[in-house]
């Protein structure tokens, strides 16, 4: 029995999230405009449509020439625009658009947008937007003083209270030479933050705990078994869940990747260190993912110095077996109650649904997701299967993070039930 192979509800059914949007990118006065030129860039390789709007003041870090070529559209600067038939660009340009994203956003024009200013283009068009249609998103960017200001603090909060999405901003050096908050976030940060605000919250108040990565099982302090896996699939499906709402808590072996936004992530090295680490925290989860390829056996004694070859033969080595997490978490009175969704990953070389289906059972477990480990060890595409006590439904080989969009989709269905 199969289930539907349709995306659901993530909005899933392209690469990203952001194809076909048409969004309004609107640049007021600031060093981090320079940023505004990479942010555009990405845009619209995320496959949107980007309308710049920029200030006077904005033209005078950045020029319109380079904004139109990273866009391939006209940069609209004043709101007497004489391209418009009605002369009203204000009205036009802000009801074509699905959201309106000011960054940077200085703290003089935040503080116009409170109070309903609108003497040039990019603020009317703020001003004159259906409230209800078209969001509207600021990334402030200024000196460290001017963030911690309280009349700026109180302007943030005020335009949340409106119902403006306001986004943090980073820390570090400044273009002044002083070292604090205020800074824009960077572009793919913004990219992300983007695409979680599009991203339907179908995991709102969820805690998604999961693991990823191999671990790693000293034999002695230069030598160790693991494996080949690169963490990419679980690192996919910790910013898919946390794009769908979820506070999202990764436990990860030891890989070379970067923590997705938003997420909190927790280092380890062996299995029993994952598990050690993984144990108090599912206390707190809703939802268990065990991405991570984790090793059954391990050294029953790591040797302390570098055991040498001249030594004579080879070494014995005597193994003992790890702490099964998924199964132990499985398990445990919070799964057996329904207060923790537990899903398990299998990666196998051969008879995948067989064994998917078996393993499933054996660690008691809702749902497995399957797939073959050599096709997918260090890729950044995969083909997965999802077993479960009605069957099983295959998810077609796609990137890792369509496939981590749809995989958070099915889980949430499933809670739902």
């Amino acid at each position: 029995m199969s289930h539907s192979a349709q995306d659901g509800a993530t909005g899933a059914s392209s690469s990203s999230i952001l194809a076909g949007r048409r969004l309004v990118l609107g640049l007021s006065g600031g060093i981090a405009c320079y940023k505004a030129a990479e942010l555009c860039r990405a845009l619209v390789k995320a496959g949107a449509s980007v309308q710049v709007v920029m200030t006077d003041a904005a033209a005078q870090f950045i020029t319109p020439v380079t904004m139109q070529a990273l866009s391939g559209r006209p940069v609209y600067t004043s709101q007497w625009d004489a391209r418009e038939g009605n002369n009203m660009a204000h009205i036009n340009l802000s009801r074509e658009a699905d959201a309106i994203l000011v960054a940077p956003a200085s703290a003089d024009f935040m503080a116009k947008l409170l109070h309903g200013g609108a003497d040039e283009l990019l603020s009317l068009m703020c001003l004159a937007r259906p409230l209800e249609q078209v969001p509207l998103i600021l990334a402030p960017a200024m000196n460290r003083e001017m963030y911690a200001h309280p009349a700026t603090q109180r302007n943030m909060a005020q335009l949340r209270a409106d119902g403006t999405t306001v986004l943090g901003v980073g820390t570090g050096e400044q273009a002044c030479g002083e070292t604090g908050d205020g800074r824009m976030l960077e572009p793919e940060d913004l990219l992300e933050e983007l695409q979680a605000f599009f991203t339907p919250k179908t995991l709102r108040g969820q805690h998604v705990l999961l693991t990823a990565g191999p671990t790693y099982e000293a034999i002695d302090p230069v030598r160790g078994i693991t494996n080949l896996s690169s963490g990419k699939m679980g690192f996919a499906i910790a910013q898919a869940a946390w794009r769908a709402g979820a506070e999202v808590t990764l436990v990860a072996g030891p890989v070379a990747l970067s923590t997705p936004r938003g997420v909190r992530r927790v280092d380890v090295k062996s299995a029993e260190q994952m598990w050690r680490a993984v144990e108090p925290l599912a206390a707190g989860a809703s939802i268990f993912i065990a991405a991570a390829a984790v090793a059954d056996w391990r050294p029953a004694q790591a040797a302390p110095q570098k055991i040498k070859k001249d030594a004579g033969g080879s070494p014995e080595l005597q193994f003992v077996e790890n702490t099964d997490i998924l199964a132990s978490l499985a398990q445990s009175a919070r799964a057996r109650s329904g207060a923790l969704f537990c899903v398990g990953f299998a990666a196998e070389s051969h008879d995948l649904e067989a064994h998917a289906q078996a393993k499933r059972l054996r660690k008691g477990v809702p749902l497995l997701v399957g797939n073959i480990g050599p096709a997918t060890f260090g890729q950044d595409d995969n083909a997965l299967l999802l077993v479960d006590e009605q069957g099983s439904e295959a998810l077609p080989r796609a990137s890792k993070q369509l496939l981590a969009a749809q995989l958070v989709a099915r889980i949430a269905q499933r809670l739902k039930h």
